[in-house]
């Protein structure tokens, strides 16, 4: 029997429909311009989310990045929460590529208020940094896929206006917020700039985010999108695939979010687990728990894990995240939980007999 993979939303595979919808695709070039696939869906997540105009990029970090560079100059700092994507896993992106800094800010499961933000604010002067963006992830990773309130993201992006800051939403998994929360992507993001979206998770395509705006400034990151080589040629495979996962698979990410909910329920149940953050603040398809000391790393934890087939990701020193996605099978809370039991048994024993070793010598 093949391991369940859950430590990402990124390991899913083409379904059978959405294969035939890639190789059915009309390829053009699309650094020329002519790929009508791409053409149509950047014209569509565009209009889905309310802005003027779309690009197709090969990565969420990418179109990430290229608003950054779009919005920024360098010198200039950007404020997010201090567990942000950006901060974390873009190889420190913003320094190398736009000559940025950040400005960490805290707040409970990767989200702030107002009040935080404005503090954070440089004044105007030849001494500091210009405080230039705010960045909002939604959902956030490290936040234990939490999801940002509608009332409480429009009252950020407002006191945002107020300095002049422009606001970009990293939404990799914008549609799990939505899913959540109730609100549409066009309701939530209609009071930011530039918004990216990912593809290649749970909307479980295998390759692709896109970034929308307004049409200047997608203009503008068309260019910087080829200065960094992310233009791309007959990619309308990619983006067909894109395309149908928008038609096709948003609707069942509630099933993900409520298989995640399952299994945070049963780790609660295991001694030595700790669903962190707890059951009612699982909110989208992603699960974090601490392993206790006694049980070893996180490392060592997940690497026992898979020897029970099922993988998990180690997301820090004692912090184990699981995430549920399109290819797992029905039964996978009960294989987690069984290979969870399995693991946290056997490294019991193994560390009574490590314990027994010591004595005897």
């Amino acid at each position: 029997m093949p391991a369940i993979d859950l430590r990402s939303d990124t390991v899913t595979q083409p379904t059978p429909a959405m294969r035939a919808a890639m190789m059915a695709a009309q390829l053009g070039d699309d650094v020329l311009g002519d790929d009508s696939a791409v053409t149509a869906l950047e014209v569509k997540i565009a209009t889905l989310l309310g802005k003027e105009a779309g690009l197709f990029v090969p990565s969420g970090t990418m179109a990430n990045q290229l608003a950054i560079r779009c919005h920024c100059e360098g010198g200039d700092e950007i404020i997010a929460h201090g567990e942000s994507h950006i901060i974390h896993y873009e190889t420190g992106a913003p320094a190398a590529i736009s000559g940025c800094m950040i400005r960490p800010l805290d707040g409970p499961r990767g989200l702030f208020d107002a009040a935080s933000l404005t503090a954070a604010v440089r004044n105007r002067d030849i001494h500091s940094p210009y405080s230039r963006l705010l960045v909002v992830e939604n959902t956030h990773n490290r936040g234990g896929g939490s999801v940002w309130p509608l009332a409480q993201f429009r009252e950020v992006s407002a006191a945002a206006r107020e300095y002049q800051l422009a606001v970009h939403i990293d939404g990799a998994r914008l549609f799990n917020a939505c899913a959540t929360a109730g609100y549409s992507p066009h309701e939530f993001v209609a009071s930011a700039d530039t918004v990216s979206v990912c593809f290649s998770k749970g909307l479980g395509a295998p390759v692709g985010s896109a970034l929308v705006g307004p049409q200047p400034l997608i203009d503008r990151a068309r260019r910087f999108r080829k200065m960094l080589g992310g233009g791309m040629r007959q990619s309308g495979f990619l983006a067909s695939a894109a395309i149908y996962a928008l038609d096709h698979h948003v609707e069942r990410l509630s099933q993900d979010h409520t298989r995640a909910r399952a299994l945070a329920q049963r780790i609660s149940t295991i001694a030595g687990l700790t669903v962190n953050p707890p059951l009612a603040q699982i909110e989208s398809n992603m699960v974090f728990f601490d392993v206790a000391q006694h049980l070893g790393d996180a490392r060592t934890f997940c690497a026992r894990l898979h020897s029970h087939a099922v993988q998990m990701i180690p997301m820090g020193a004692r912090r184990v995240r699981a995430v549920m996605h399109l290819d797992v099978p029905e039964d996978v809370v009960e294989r987690a939980t069984a290979a969870l039991v399995s693991t946290t048994a056997a490294l019991v024993s193994t560390t009574a007999a490590d314990a027994t070793s010591k004595a005897a010598t």
